[in-house]
């Protein structure tokens, strides 16, 4: 299967101002939509165009949530609207705003830009508001955001790329966040190809991890694994026996625990190594995602509880080389507002390579464009952009670097009781152990070159962030 092809899509930001009453409160409260639209074709103004939202929603002193996702319905002249649908976490629910412009040829501009909406917790009323597009401040940053950036379907990632070889792995694995219990999904499946010739098989593990709350009980990482058995092959991603990782579509039952959940990508493809080293195996193993970033529905059942996922972010990976690392570092950070940071650092197994400092790739995604442009800058450097650097500790770890006018510190760290500490098999019979949580905590800091480093933008991540720390 190829890798899919690719065609135009529109994207843009958008921010709204207004107030917001909640049902059974005094009073209005201050509220502000922070969005990025994206659609996967040019817009149609005679026609109707459907795009996703991802973004922030503040409601003053009830809601604060960076990773809101949802719906958009643009019709200006077909249906004479433009819908909003957007889920977002307040109060510890998951909460729904709805709400259109109705447009109208008599006020043009008002009706364009003014945004009435309903909260719903379920099919329930909670609370109704008004956001306005404000012309004068926001029309500027609007136009200077749309982008036609090419679209590429990242499906066709999902094949498997081993052909009968020795000594290889290849694993697809997911992590979500679930936004309105805070807990972490990890589906880690993988291929395994013995460096003696033995038949391939199929195993891997399904894992839940406890949201962060220092104040309260700490819950157990739920986990266990399932196989090894026969591997089923398949043109379109894993099968095994009882388990299914395919475009859109994630299910399995392994020990106590049954997931079935929808996969929805997001975003375009990202490569965290060189596309040309997915492409041709040159290296001893690559990474990539094929879609930035997902939300996931559906269920996920351990323990006799049951963890209902409604449009819960996260991503699918793709691993495909001989085996583990020396030592190895992991980070993929929903930054909101459809940003995302996804990092690599590795030291090589091979002999004389086992004594340098770790090789990084990093990727930042912001507003449709990565940074830095390409993958081997953060692991090479030139052109103006030294090389990363990483500090890999026990668990946790550090990732510096600077690409051009920007540098980055990520500081990462894996909180014991919200890890789970597995053995891993190399193809060689090689053992290692990983340290990982869906539910780590991370700082992000990008600064900007101006005659001097002055702080862009900064990311404190709480038990949302993925990551993982291997050793041998």
């Amino acid at each position: 299967m190829s890798g899919g092809g690719s065609a135009r899509g529109t994207a843009f930001t958008e921010t709204m101002l207004g107030s917001a009453r909640i049902d059974g409160a005094d009073g209005t409260r201050r509220a502000r939509l922070d969005l990025r639209v994206t659609a996967p074709h040019v817009l149609r103004p005679l026609g109707t165009t459907p795009a996703r939202l991802h973004g922030r929603i503040r409601i003053a002193g009830w809601a604060d949530d960076p990773c809101a996702t949802g719906e958009l319905e643009i019709s200006p002249l077909a249906r004479r609207r433009i819908r909003y649908r957007l889920s977002f976490t307040a109060q510890g629910r998951r909460l729904t705003l709805d709400g259109w412009k109705s447009v109208s040829w008599r006020r043009p501009v008002r009706s364009m830009t003014l945004l009435p909406y309903t909260l719903y917790d379920g099919q329930a009323r909670i609370g109704t508001g008004t956001l306005r597009f404000p012309l004068a401040a926001g029309l500027a940053p609007f136009l200077g955001s749309v982008r036609f950036p090419r679209r590429e379907d990242g499906s066709g990632h999902l094949a498997p790329r081993w052909r009968g070889e020795r000594g290889r792995t290849e694993v697809w694995y997911t992590t979500v966040t679930d936004p309105a219990t805070g807990r972490g999904l990890w589906l880690h499946h993988e291929l395994t190809a013995p460096a003696d010739g033995s038949p391939a098989f199929a195993h891997g593990w399904a894992a839940v991890f406890p949201q962060a709350d220092p104040d309260g009980p700490q819950e157990p990482v739920r986990h266990t694994r399932f196989g090894p058995g026969p591997w089923r092959g398949g043109e379109d991603g894993f099968r095994a026996e009882g388990i299914t990782a395919r475009a859109g579509h994630l299910e399995g039952v392994a020990g106590d625990v049954r997931w079935e959940l929808t996969e929805r990508p997001e975003d375009a493809p990202l490569f965290t190594f060189p596309r040309w080293s997915w492409r041709r195996p040159l290296l001893p193993a690559a990474q990539m995602l094929p879609a930035a970033r997902a939300s996931y529905d559906g269920t996920v059942t351990y323990g006799g509880e049951t963890l209902t996922l409604q449009g819960a972010p996260g991503a699918s990976a793709r691993i495909y080389g001989h085996g583990n690392a020396q030592r190895w570092a992991w980070l993929h950070a929903d930054l909101g507002n459809g940003e995302v940071l996804e990092t690599v650092a590795a030291v090589s197994r091979k002999p004389g390579l086992r004594r340098l400092p770790p090789l990084v790739f990093l990727r930042l995604r912001r507003g449709g464009r990565t940074w830095p442009r390409r993958a081997e800058r953060s692991a090479f450097g030139w052109a103006g952009c030294g090389r990363f650097r990483a500090v890999l500790g026990h668990p946790d770890f550090t990732v510096t670097g600077r690409a051009g006018l920007r540098r980055i510190r990520v500081e990462v760290s894996l909180p014991a009781e919200r890890t789970l500490r597995l053995d891993y098999a190399d193809p060689d019979g090689s053992p290692a152990v990983c340290r990982n949580s869906e539910t780590a905590d991370a700082v992000v800091r990008l600064e900007r070159w101006w005659g001097r480093w002055r702080p862009e933008e900064e990311w404190l991540l709480e038990g949302t962030a993925h990551a993982e720390v291997g050793e041998r």
